[in-house]
């Protein structure tokens, strides 16, 4: 008897266990299925590029920190972009420099030539590339830029080019304005440069160095600093707690980690290119260099024969490329009616009662510059901040207006920054209570070409977690992203900020901001139609139409 009721109770005790065990695995996955379901619900409404899971996609490893921990959601997303943009790398071997794309050698013929077009018709433009030996290329991955423009007119656009993989390129144009219309293809880098860009991308992200001045009473030292250094000596993390965002200085030999002090840009590597590498970057041959037309290389587009009321140009569907065009040196979206603040008293009237915040780099510094000198009342408050570094403070008491200008955080190659200015963008966005007299306008781009596209993809997804909370609690709050632009290119700024570059990144906040909520200026393609010279820096019209897009965003047209 006594024996069986100790049975009895060993069997009740094991199904007890057993029972535990159950509840504690299920909880488990009830909670993983939780995170990951918040995650996805996240993820889906900030409509990210979406795609089923890519395996085998190569990971920088020039960086073992583990930064962040992914989501299910956030790792389909990273994997989907990285695949997008390594399919434009061309995988061939070692080619010698006149096997390479030759610009002069190469032509375009405009494929639907016509005696006249309609505006609104699409041009179809073929683009041929050869070597320097004359001789066909059978791959693609060269970097072209396109455009249509009417010198007369002060009349541009860009143009979409679909790379054939064969050596062959189709360029389509939307004619968005009668007249006589003249297209351009230049040759940004031969598929050849592109393979080297990517290299250095890869395997020299510390191309371009930092470093930090440590002080205690008369001791001081000055060690590098990066997003990632290499192991073996002493490091101090600064690594953001909110973020996860990753900085890391070598530790001073004498000094504690707590006694730095500022931030500021080291220099540029030198010495990256073999000799062979090198021909493939070189002015005048083979950077930014046009391709010249076999046969007409303009064509005449007459007005469409419609009602006054149809407007072509305003009623393409979302996303439409182009996204606008110039016409007499003004910026015309397309699907969005652009206000013209030529005033000074417009922009007063459009920002009254608003407090304006701009975060970023110095293309968006040019807002507050421009702001500031084209509005009287405007007065910059001298906060004591270096020159062209910030922050910078700008009030108008009389119409209640208050604009602020903060740079991001690092990586960021001003001159010297103070350690406690150095904030990161998602942290001031946090802090921020918002409303419909609040705005924020964000441009972080160009600090981040010299790395690989993940570093890129951790800031915005971090940028745009706090936008998406900044709307959930103030949804009239006005955000605004300024895109990423062309520039000049010489053989050592390639290597460091070429558009090759800026265009992937661009590529990437384009997708990971789409259905967030928020506006683009798309300063690529404004920079990119115009007829001035491309730079870092556009001159003043172009940022005039910047911000007339970006006040018309914040004021739009009574319908």
């Amino acid at each position: 008897m006594w024996t069986h009721f100790f049975k009895l109770r060993l069997v009740c005790c094991l199904l007890a266990v057993l029972m535990v065990a159950v509840l504690v695995i299920t909880v488990t996955q009830v909670e993983n299925l939780d995170h990951e379901a918040v995650s996805a619900t996240f993820i889906d409404r900030t409509g990210p590029f979406l795609s089923p899971p890519v395996t085998g996609i190569s990971r920088s490893p020039f960086c073992g920190y583990d930064h962040q921990t992914l989501s299910l959601q956030e790792r389909m997303e990273e994997n989907s972009l990285l695949a997008a943009l390594q399919r434009q790398v061309p995988d061939v071997g070692p080619v010698p420099f006149v096997k390479s794309t030759d610009p002069s050698s190469s032509y375009f013929v405009i494929l639907n030539s016509a005696a006249f077009f309609d505006v609104g018709s699409q041009l179809e433009v073929i683009v041929h590339v050869q070597d320097f030996q004359r001789q066909p290329k059978k791959y693609g991955g060269d970097y072209l830029q396109a455009r249509i423009h009417s010198p007369k007119l002060q009349a541009g656009a860009v143009g979409r080019v679909v790379d054939y993989q064969n050596g062959f390129y189709k360029v389509f144009f939307t004619l968005l304005w009668p007249g006589k219309v003249r297209v351009s293809i230049s040759l940004v880098h031969p598929s050849e440069g592109i393979r080297v860009l990517h290299h250095l991308q890869e395997v020299k992200p510390d191309r371009v160095y930092f470093k930090s001045l440590f002080r205690s009473g008369r001791i001081s030292e000055t060690t590098e600093c990066n997003v990632c250094l290499p192991e073996g000596l002493p490091l101090c993390n600064f690594t953001d707690v909110y973020t996860g965002e990753p900085w890391f200085c070598f530790k001073p030999k004498k000094l504690p980690c707590s006694s730095r002090i500022n931030h500021f840009k080291g220099g540029y590597l030198r010495g990256l290119l073999t000799s062979a590498e090198s021909a493939l970057f070189q002015s005048g041959v083979n950077i930014k260099m046009p391709i010249n037309s076999s046969g007409p290389d303009w064509v005449t587009v007459v007005p469409r024969r419609i009602k006054d009321t149809d407007n072509p140009e305003l009623s393409p569907g979302p996303g439409a490329f182009p996204s606008g065009y110039y016409y007499e040196n003004q910026w015309r979206p397309r699907g969005f009616k652009m206000r013209q603040f030529h005033d000074p008293d417009d922009v007063t009237e459009c920002l009254q009662r608003k407090v304006v915040y701009l975060f970023g780099d110095s293309t968006i510094r040019q807002w507050f510059e421009y702001l500031t000198a084209f509005v009287p009342d405007l007065v910059e408050f001298n906060l004591g901040s270096p020159k062209n570094v910030g922050p910078f403070l700008a009030v108008d008491q009389k119409h209640n207006i208050l604009l602020k200008y903060r740079c991001h955080g690092p990586p960021i190659r001003f001159t010297t920054v103070f350690s406690s200015e150095l904030h990161y963008v998602a942290n001031e966005l946090n802090g921020i209570v918002g409303g419909k007299n609040t705005v924020v306008a964000i441009a972080v781009w160009s600090h981040f070409s010299t790395f690989p596209w993940e570093v890129y993809i951790r800031r915005l997804r971090n940028i745009r977690r706090a936008v998406v909370q900044l709307l959930d609690r103030s949804p009239k709050t006005v955000v605004v992203i300024r895109a990423a632009n062309v520039q000049e290119l010489g053989p050592e700024v390639s290597l460091f900020n070429s558009d090759w570059y800026n265009f992937q990144l661009d590529t990437i906040l384009r997708r990971m901001f789409s259905g967030v909520g928020v506006y683009l200026v798309d300063a690529w393609e404004m920079s990119q139609a115009h007829y001035l010279p491309h730079k870092l820096h556009p001159d003043e019209i172009i940022v005039k139409n910047q911000l007339d897009l970006f006040l018309s965003f914040v004021c739009p047209l009574e319908t």
